[in-house]
C-alpha cells in the first residue's frame, strides 16, 4: 500500500480507504455482506484474486475481521468499531455522488451490480406470499451479461446469474441506461413502464404493483446538482 508520508489525519485515512475497491467492499460488508462469494456479487468487476488480497489488507488495517466457518469452507467476513464508524461517511459521500459526481458513460453501466442493488431493495412486505420470481433482459449490457433473476421467498431475497429453474412470474426489458436512471431516480419509473421504454410482462395485478415493489436506490430522491445530461434528464 502507497503512503503520502504525513502525519495529517486525512492523508492517514486515504491511504487505507482511497485504495482502488476499498471503500466499495467495506461499504458491501456495511450493507450486509459477510460471505466472499456474498462481496464479490456487490463488486462484480473486481478479479476474485484481488478481492482476496483487499480483503487481507482491510483485515490488517483493522476494518474487518474474518472468522473460518465452522463448515472448513470459506470465512465469516463482519465490521469493526473502525468500520461502523465509516457508515454514515459512506453513506455522505454516495449522496455526494448522486448530486455531483460527474455523468456516467456507457462504461459505468453495470447490470451485474444494478442487479445486486435491486436485490437489496425489494419491498417483499409488498409482494405476493410464497416466490416470486423476476426476470430481466437489458439490452446494451454484453450478451455473456444481460439476463438475471431475482427470487424472493419468506422475505428473502436471491439474486441469480442463471435461470434458477422455477417459473417466472415477471419478466422486466429495457435498455441497460435507461432502467438505470430509472433507478438512480432521473427517469420515473411509472413513466418509463407507460410509454413503453421499460416493459413488463406478466399478470395484470403484478404489471400494476412491480413499481410498488422496487424501491429504488436509497439516493434516488436526491437532486442532481451538477450539469449535464442526467440533471436535464431528471428535470424533464
Amino acid at each position: 500500500m502507497s503512503t503520502y508520508g504525513q502525519y495529517c489525519p486525512l492523508a492517514l485515512a486515504a491511504e487505507v480507504l482511497c485504495e482502488r475497491w476499498n471503500l466499495l467492499i467495506v461499504s458491501r460488508v456495511v450493507d450486509g455482506c459477510h460471505r466472499f462469494n456474498e462481496i464479490h456479487k456487490g463488486v462484480p468487476k473486481i478479479s476474485a484474486t484481488l478481492l482476496s488480497s483487499r480483503l487481507q489488507l482491510l483485515e490488517h488495517a483493522g476494518l474487518i475481521t474474518k472468522t473460518p466457518l465452522e463448515n472448513g469452507h470459506g470465512h465469516d467476513y463482519q465490521l469493526t468499531d473502525a468500520s461502523r464508524a465509516l457508515d454514515p461517511i459512506i453513506m455522505d459521500l454516495a449522496a455526494w455522488g448522486q448530486a455531483w459526481a460527474r455523468d456516467m458513460t456507457h462504461e459505468d453501466l453495470d447490470p451485474a451490480f444494478l442487479l445486486w442493488s435491486m436485490h437489496t431493495r425489494l419491498d417483499t412486505e409488498a409482494m405476493p406470499k410464497g416466490r416470486t420470481v423476476l426476470a430481466f433482459a437489458f439490452s446494451g449490457a454484453p450478451k455473456d451479461c444481460n439476463r438475471f433473476w431475482l427470487v424472493c421467498k419468506a422475505g428473502d431475497v436471491e439474486m441469480c446469474l442463471k435461470d434458477p429453474g422455477f417459473e417466472t412470474d415477471l419478466r422486466i426489458s429495457a435498455d441497460l441506461r435507461v432502467f438505470t436512471e430509472a433507478w438512480r431516480g432521473f427517469r420515473d419509473l411509472r413513466t418509463e413502464i407507460a410509454n413503453g421504454a421499460i416493459r413488463v410482462d406478466g399478470p395484470s395485478h403484478m404489471v400494476r404493483d412491480f413499481p410498488k415493489w422496487l424501491q429504488l436506490s436509497a439516493l434516488a430522491g436526491i437532486e442532481r446538482h451538477r450539469s449535464g445530461a442526467e440533471k436535464h434528464l431528471a428535470q424533464r
